[in-house]
């Protein structure tokens, strides 16, 4: 009886860890980490995953993108006017790869920190937004 009793304390302790690790993400992405997408979702200059964040108390949408080997994300919001940037969904990189393009007034920013590179953007930037991938998943990081 007493191996029971045992196998039951350990029980509880171990289903709340994995409860746990459901909220958090994996071990070590931190608390309230959000899955975005799968790694190979992301193509090096290819499209991007749209999703929602909160940002200053309102939900907007953002996206993930790939540029470098590296995962990038970014408040899905031209710093010239208030317009998303994709043209069709997901479509965030110029024809070459090289740049995010805003669809709407050809603002260009580099992938890798959201600064604007030409067009009528000029001094301003994208919103970073912090990201890693684990085991095979892109993460959004809520700090």
């Amino acid at each position: 009886m007493a191996g029971k009793e045992r196998l039951s304390e350990l029980s509880e302790p171990l289903s709340q860890a994995v409860a746990s690790l459901d909220e958090t993400g994996p071990a070590g992405a931190g608390h309230g980490a959000r899955p975005i997408c799968a790694s190979s979702d992301l193509a090096d200059g290819g499209d991007g995953v749209r999703f929602e964040v909160e940002h200053k108390a309102e939900t907007v949408p953002a996206f993930a993108i790939r540029h470098g080997g590296r995962v990038y994300a970014y408040v899905n919001r031209c710093a010239h006017i208030a317009m998303e940037l994709d043209w069709n969904p997901g479509k965030f990189f110029d024809t070459d790869g090289e740049y995010l393009i805003c669809s709407t007034h050809g603002a260009l920013y580099a992938p890798e920190s959201g600064a604007c590179r030409g067009g009528p953007c000029r001094g301003t930037g994208l919103i970073r937004l912090q990201v890693f991938e684990n085991d095979g998943r892109v993460y959004l990081r809520k700090d």
